[in-house]
């Protein structure tokens, strides 16, 4: 695909931003939490992972290598696997049921999109005789 490796680097570039927005709302004890901030909730700063997969993807996408597109498959699904748990995490009901904001759709999607854009990269391999 002709644009893959853009579009995979625009959606790491997202997916750090969305570590900084909302990803749950709380009401009863009126709680926000996000991919870093996360007080008064015990589930620790997921958002540096996410962050530390997404600037090695992104790295990756922009070097033409053979190894770096390959590289990047394998991150990219440790970081679907880590949005999905993330999710998974964030979104179940204990006791009271967060409401989901756009940072943990983003992130999710985002992940998705990565992934994706991970299976088609554009390189010219070199000829062999």
């Amino acid at each position: 695909m002709k644009y893959s490796q853009p579009i995979g680097a625009v959606a790491a570039v997202i997916l750090i931003g969305a570590c900084f927005l909302p990803w749950i709302t709380i009401s009863n004890p009126a709680l926000t939490a996000t991919g870093f901030a996360t007080h008064g909730t015990s589930f620790g700063k997921p958002g540096i992972l996410h962050t530390f997969f997404a600037v090695i993807m992104l790295a990756f996408f922009l070097l033409p290598r053979i190894w770096a597109k390959r590289t990047n498959f394998f991150i990219g699904a440790l970081n679907v696997a880590w949005s999905f748990k993330n999710y998974l995490l964030y979104s179940a009901c204990m006791g009271i049921c967060p409401e989901k904001q756009i940072g943990l759709w983003l992130v999710v999607g985002c992940s998705v999109i990565m992934m994706i854009m991970s299976l088609l990269p554009k390189i010219d391999l070199p000829k062999q005789n």
